[in-house]
């Protein structure tokens, strides 16, 4: 096992101003390799131990299809994805479960209403309740319980992490971070969570971005990339990041995790280090620009506005140096 640094050495990576005053102060990492996995540019310390929580979606999905899953398009998408819970999300991954033979009863990630606020209004006045098949992670679970039908594997523990589809996972994430996995935790939804590097997360990203067209890696870069509304949701900033940026492949995290990779393996991982993700993808941006790479049309992504009253009183200025 590799050595575990759970903080590492912090760095100021954003400032919340408002009216004047730094009201509050984000600490963490950031790390951009390239084609071929070397870092070329780093704040903070990109050899902390992270969790990916659920930015090691894609990872999974990949995973799933190495085990002969056999998603292709919107619903290999939602399986990469943490999904707001639309209805278009919830018939993706129904339509997993029904081409696998299984009933929403067979999820074991837990209950949830969608995310998405118009989805969850519209679920409360038809009188529905928080069901696994809502929650942001059905996708995942719904592709591992296909790839569990397709071995003959044990459906009720597939989340155990003894089970061969958990250990494949396991292997993925070692092959395409080029890493030992040092620990695996128990995420929010119940699946295991493999725990890597901030640069082997980046490292992983870049494979997949790069892949070639017909294997696990490349078809999930291409799904994801013709179909970021199911890896978020309408008007998710990680769809957003996708739609502005064509060809990047991105995927955001619990407590401030954000990983995007380029069609030429480039990629950036972020980790806030208090948890809080507004301004991980900002950073991002900061840091593959500052790494030498070309992202117009993103001033969305990275202008965070302070309001008081409904109007902008403030900002969240990038701070981050880091060394190339």
């Amino acid at each position: 096992m590799s050595e575990l640094k759970d903080t590492g050495t912090a760095v100021r990576i954003a400032e919340v101003v408002r009216g004047g005053f730094v009201e509050s102060v984000h600490l963490g990492h950031a790390v951009v390799v390239d084609g071929d996995g070397k870092v070329v540019w780093a704040a903070g310390d990109p050899g902390v131990t992270m969790l990916p929580r659920s930015s090691a979606k894609p990872l999974q999905a990949v995973a799933s299809q190495r085990a002969g899953a056999g998603l292709s398009g919107t619903l290999l998408a939602v399986a990469c994805g943490s999904h707001t819970g639309e209805e278009f999300h919830v018939e993706a991954v129904d339509a997993i479960l029904d081409r696998a033979g299984l009933p929403r009863e067979s999820l074991r990630n837990v209950a949830d209403y969608p995310e998405d606020l118009p989805a969850r209004y519209r679920l409360v006045r038809a009188g529905g309740e928080p069901a696994p098949v809502y929650m942001n992670c059905s996708g995942k679970h719904a592709a591992m319980l296909a790839a569990c039908v397709v071995n003959g594997w044990d459906l009720d523990g597939y989340l155990e992490p003894a089970h061969p589809m958990q250990r494949l996972v396991v292997e993925t994430v070692e092959r395409l971070s080029g890493e030992t996995v040092p620990l695996t935790v128990t995420d929010g939804c119940g699946a295991p969570c493999p725990a890597v590097t901030l640069t082997g997360l980046a490292r992983s990203f870049g494979r997949i971005a790069a892949a070639p067209a017909g294997t696990a890696d490349g078809d999930v870069a291409t799904v994801m990339r013709a179909h970021p509304e199911y890896v978020g949701g309408t008007g998710h900033v990680n769809t957003r990041f996708a739609q502005l940026a064509p060809g990047a492949v991105v995927k955001g995290g619990a407590e401030g995790v954000l990983v995007a990779a380029l069609p030429d393996g480039t990629a950036v991982a972020v980790k806030c280090l208090d948890g809080n993700p507004r301004a991980g993808t900002a950073v991002a941006v900061h840091a593959l620009r500052a790494a030498g790479a070309d992202l117009p049309g993103l001033g969305e992504l990275t202008e965070l506005a302070v309001t008081g009253g409904g109007l902008p009183v403030g900002r969240i200025d990038i701070t981050v140096k880091g060394q190339s």
